[in-house]
């Protein structure tokens, strides 16, 4: 299988591809120094640190975004954690209630309002693939 980003430098190749693992989507190398230093140290380096799980880095951005009012940002870090396995849909719930009484309700509200988003649109989606392999 080869790699899309076999032509890049190896730090930049890894962070673009923890990247696609934590945003959930497909990425192409960018250009200037914003881009450089989100996929080279953050991407590249920071999140392959030893000593915290990916789950761990995501609950930590979770409850970072929503103290914050970042919901833009919360409606692309739920979705991906719920996609690839981290947090499940209680899991999820039970971090609304916790973030909500130290973040203060209006942002949990946010955060409850990404959640339900996300766990009813993958709800819809199973539930399509279930009738599309019944038919």
């Amino acid at each position: 299988m080869s790699d899309k980003f076999e032509d890049l430098p190896e730090l930049r190749a890894q962070g673009l591809r923890t990247m696609e693992k934590v945003y959930g989507f497909e990425m192409s190398d960018g250009e200037g120094d914003f881009f450089r230093y989100t996929a080279d140290h953050l991407f590249g380096d920071i999140w392959n640190r030893p000593g915290l799980s990916d789950r761990d880095r995501r609950l930590l951005l979770i409850g970072l975004l929503t103290a914050k009012g970042y919901a833009d940002v919360l409606g692309i870090q739920v979705p991906a954690a719920h996609a690839n396995g981290e947090l499940s849909d209680a899991e999820l719930r039970e971090v609304v209630v916790f973030l909500t009484h130290y973040a203060g309700w209006p942002d949990g509200a946010k955060l409850n309002s990404v959640v339900e988003e996300t766990i009813g649109k993958a709800a819809r989606a199973a539930k399509k693939a279930a009738q599309e392999a019944a038919q």
